[in-house]
């Protein structure tokens, strides 16, 4: 009665649209520490730290997560998260279990999907990642006179613009 049809492009758009995943801590694996940075992570193992991330996280079945704060733009459990939740979007599948508070702005369950701790539902979520600085190398510049390649932290002479590098001569 009230449920919106999609059209299938709408709905292949949500779904593959949103992240995919580009690494993977695998079943068996423990991990302590931190993962941080930008894409999709699916986590089939153990994990013990911090999680900020621009991106899409996925706790698998086999899947425990204990953090004091995950913070990613969308969350999907089907596995075991103890610790509080900031994200824009959680999805809570069927075999999942949530021990912490949530912080988001869309809220999905399954029903069988466990949570204890409190929801709160914003406008917005400010996740508290910081932008991405896209690492670039530095170019590789040629001498004047074609003597080979200068790197980027030579000296240059300010009144003609040309590079100054110093050579040592080889004593035979």
């Amino acid at each position: 009665m009230f449920k919106r049809t999609s059209t299938p492009s709408e709905a292949g758009a949500a779904t593959t649209g949103v992240e995919r995943i580009t690494s993977v801590l695998g079943p068996g694996v423990i991990w302590h520490g931190s993962i941080s940075g930008s894409g999709g992570v699916r986590i089939e193992g153990a994990f013990e730290g911090e999680i900020a991330l621009r991106g899409l996280l996925v706790v698998g079945e086999t899947g425990r997560v204990t953090c004091d704060n995950v913070r990613a733009n969308a969350v999907i459990v089907a596995g075991a998260v103890r610790g509080n939740i900031t994200t824009q979007k959680l999805e809570i599948r069927s075999s999942g279990r949530v021990w912490g508070d949530v912080i988001t702005t869309a809220f999905v369950t399954d029903e069988g999907a466990f949570l204890r701790g409190q929801i709160r539902m914003e406008e917005t979520v400010d996740l508290g990642l910081e932008a991405a600085q896209p690492s670039v190398p530095e170019p590789i510049e040629k001498t004047p006179a074609g003597e080979g390649l200068v790197p980027p932290t030579a000296q240059r002479d300010g009144a003609a613009g040309a590079t100054v590098v110093r050579r040592r001569k080889n004593a035979v």
